[in-house]
C-alpha cells in the first residue's frame, strides 16, 4: 500500500470529514431558524380598521398589532378634521406578517388651492359655473350688475376680485358677477306723460 493509500485511510481523515458533516448540518438547522425568525413564518396578523381615526390613534392600533406605520401621502376632506386617515393599503382586515409597513394617506392641515380659470368677461354664466364646478371651487350666490345678460362680468372670492391666474382655498364660495341686462340709463321719453293742460295747441293760443 501506497504512502498516499495510507494517507486517505488514516482516522484522522475519516475525523475531519465526520466532524465538516456535522458542523455543515449544525450551520444548516442555525440558518433554518435565522430565517423562521427573520420572516415570521407561519405568524400573520390582521390589518386593524383605522380609517376615520385621527393619526395619534391610528398609530397606537396599528403599533399594538406590532406593524409599522408609514404615511405615504396626503389628501384633503372638508368634513373630516385634519389629521384623519383617509386611506389605509393594505386594506383593513388583510392579514399580514408582523412588522409589515403599513401605509396610510391623511387629511392634510393645510387647504389646498387653486388657480381661477379665465371667465371673467369671457363666458356666460353656465359655462362659467360648468368651469367652476369640474375644478372642484364652491358656487357662492350670484351678484348682478348692469351688462349684458348672464355674462360673466367679474369674479370675486372673500369679497374681493379675483383674476385668472390667482389662487384661492377651494373651501373659499365664488361669487360670478353676472349681466342683468340693465344698462342703467332709462329711457325717459317712453315713460313721460304729457300734460295736455301745460301744452296747447297754436290755434288755441290764437283763440285765446
Amino acid at each position: 500500500m501506497s504512502d498516499f493509500t495510507k494517507k486517505l485511510t488514516s482516522p484522522i481523515v475519516y475525523w475531519n470529514l465526520i466532524m465538516l458533516v456535522v458542523v455543515s448540518i449544525v450551520l444548516l438547522i442555525v440558518l433554518w431558524f435565522w430565517m423562521k425568525d427573520y420572516s415570521h413564518h407561519g405568524e400573520s396578523v390582521e390589518v386593524p380598521q383605522v380609517k376615520g381615526m385621527l393619526l395619534a390613534d391610528a398609530e397606537y392600533e396599528l403599533e399594538k398589532q406590532g406593524l409599522a406605520v408609514v404615511i405615504s401621502d396626503s389628501s384633503y376632506n372638508r368634513n373630516l378634521p385634519a389629521g384623519t386617515v383617509l386611506e389605509i393599503a393594505p386594506d383593513a382586515g388583510s392579514k399580514v406578517k408582523t412588522g409589515r409597513n403599513i401605509y396610510l394617506t391623511i387629511n392634510t392641515r393645510n387647504v389646498p388651492t387653486l388657480p381661477i380659470p379665465d371667465i371673467a368677461d369671457n363666458c356666460s354664466l353656465r359655462e362659467a359655473e360648468a368651469r367652476l364646478k369640474s375644478l372642484g371651487l364652491k358656487l357662492g350666490p350670484i351678484e348682478y350688475a348692469p351688462g349684458d345678460k348672464d355674462w360673466v362680468l367679474s369674479v370675486k372670492c372673500k369679497g374681493r376680485t379675483v383674476v385668472a391666474g390667482d389662487r384661492v382655498e377651494i373651501d373659499c364660495p365664488i361669487t360670478l358677477v353676472v349681466g342683468n341686462n340693465n344698462s342703467g340709463i332709462e329711457d325717459n321719453l317712453d315713460d313721460e306723460e304729457w300734460d295736455d293742460d301745460e301744452f296747447s295747441s297754436p290755434e288755441e293760443e290764437v283763440e285765446n
